[in-house]
This record gives structure tokens, sequence and C-alpha cells, in this order.
């Protein structure tokens, strides 16, 4: 399984929501609104989820094991810090 393609929208409002990815695999299948959250121990991502009828949030795609969870983290971190270099003309250190 190869990522082919990371598209990342900034979210413009104040919060810990910083920004929502759509990833593209292997150029044949896309996975929408993975979010990327400012956490205390740094960014992470969040697979996309839907509210269920007990209120509880519940991914509806996500990795099966935590290795493939870490590279699509790492790969979508590192687009994002790419974007803010981008947008703000600096090294973005840590994001």
């Amino acid at each position: 399984m190869q990522i082919t393609d990371v598209r990342v929208r900034r979210v413009a409002k104040e919060g810990k929501l910083k920004a929502v990815v759509s990833i593209t695999i292997d150029n044949e299948f896309v996975i929408h609104d993975i979010k990327v959250i400012e956490g205390e121990k740094g960014p992470f991502i969040a697979m996309p989820s839907k509210k269920a009828l007990d209120g509880e949030y519940r991914d509806i795609a996500h990795p099966i094991n935590s290795s493939t969870r870490e590279r699509i983290q790492n790969i979508i971190l590192d687009k994002y810090t790419e974007v803010l270099e981008a947008e703000s003309g600096t090294k973005v250190e840590d994001v």
C-alpha cells in the first residue's frame, strides 16, 4: 500500500482542529476527513468517524494495526508541516 497523494485543508478558526486531510492510496482509493488535531504531546491524526446512536463516535475507516496507523500519521504530519512552512515562508520546528 502506497499513499500516492495527500491534500491538506487548513482550518482557519481557533481550536485544537488544525486541518482536514484527504489521502489517496495506490492512486485508486481516497479517504476524506482525516483530522489533524493539536494534542498536549503534539499533533496527531483522527480518522473519519460518525456519531453512533449511543452518542459515541466510531471510526468509519481506520488502519488495522498500529504500524500502519503510524506510517499514515507520519506521512500526513510531514505534509501538514510542508503546508505550514509554505504558508509562513519559514521552517516549522517540531509541529
